[in-house]
Order: C-alpha cells, then sequence, then structure tokens
C-alpha cells in the first residue's frame, strides 16, 4: 500500500533555476511547483551555455537550488556540471540532476562530478510533485552536504507502510 508523503508548508521562499531545453518538461516542473505548499522565484533557462552566463552575471544572486538537465544542445548538463564544480564561485551551489537517463554509467558519473542528488523525471504527475517536494524540503531545511551513493538517486515513489 502506497502513502503519500504529508506536504507540510515550507516556509523558506527558495530561488531555483531550470536548465531543461524540453518546454513540456519545463511546463510540467513549473505546475508541480504551482501545486507545492512553498512559494519559489523559478527562472528557466534552456542551454548550459545559458546558464554558466546566467551565473556568471556580477552582482547575480545565485539559486539556492539548480535543477540540471543533462541532454541539453549547446552545453549539456555533464559539461554544464563539471564547469560549475571547478568554480570556487558555483562550487558550493546544490545541483540536483533531473534527467530522463536512466543509464547506471550516466547517474555514476555526475555522483563523482559532486551532483547533490539524481532525479530520473517520473512518468506520473504525482510522483513529480513529490519528488521535487522532497528535494526542497531538503534544500529549505539547509542539508546541503553530498549524500552517499545509495541515497544519491531520489524517487517520487511513495513508501510502502
Amino acid at each position: 500500500m502506497k502513502t503519500i508523503v504529508e506536504m507540510q508548508p515550507i516556509t523558506r521562499d527558495l530561488n531555483i533555476y531550470l536548465a531543461d531545453d524540453d518546454d513540456a518538461d519545463c511546463l510540467l516542473f513549473k505546475e508541480a511547483l504551482e501545486e507545492l505548499p512553498v512559494k519559489v522565484k523559478l527562472t528557466i533557462v534552456h542551454d548550459g551555455e545559458k546558464l554558466l552566463e546566467l551565473l556568471a552575471q556580477e552582482g547575480n544572486i545565485l539559486p539556492d537550488v539548480l535543477f540540471l538537465d543533462l541532454n541539453m544542445p549547446r552545453k549539456n548538463g555533464f559539461a554544464t556540471l563539471g564547469q560549475i564544480k571547478r568554480d570556487n564561485k558555483l562550487l558550493n551551489l546544490p545541483v540536483i540532476v533531473f534527467s530522463t537517463a536512466n543509464d547506471q554509467a550516466k547517474v555514476k558519473m555526475v555522483f563523482k562530478d559532486a551532483a547533490h542528488y539524481y532525479i530520473r523525471k517520473p512518468a506520473k504527475f504525482s510522483e513529480l510533485k513529490e519528488v521535487i517536494y522532497k528535494a526542497l524540503k531538503l534544500i529549505a531545511e539547509g542539508n546541503l552536504e553530498l549524500p552517499k551513493q545509495k541515497d544519491f538517486v531520489m524517487t517520487g515513489e511513495a513508501k510502502s507502510t
């Protein structure tokens, strides 16, 4: 029997960046956020180059978290993550890989590159909301330490009770 995690309001306002080239996925992400008990400012970019330009802008306040797709044009998520983690200004930016890729080699690669979590984009909208909520709750509570590999992949599937 599946249970739905009770979604308590997240009291801290969050500034979120989403780097994803798929307009439909961006819209679903935005719609999921609108149904969650959290106040956010969402900025969407469609490729890694634009993301890095935005992060490098003088006076720009870094987001609380970046959701990063792996398969993007111009500069993919792997190259973008690597560049973020080599930049002292961006090194501590929490990056959650948000991708359709389910290849364990890719998951291991972004784990080694110091992404904070890996979310495989769920097919069900309810699971999408669930996994985004879990991620934002961790960020809002300041749980910014890198997880162990066994806890790296985050899902929206409710746990059995």
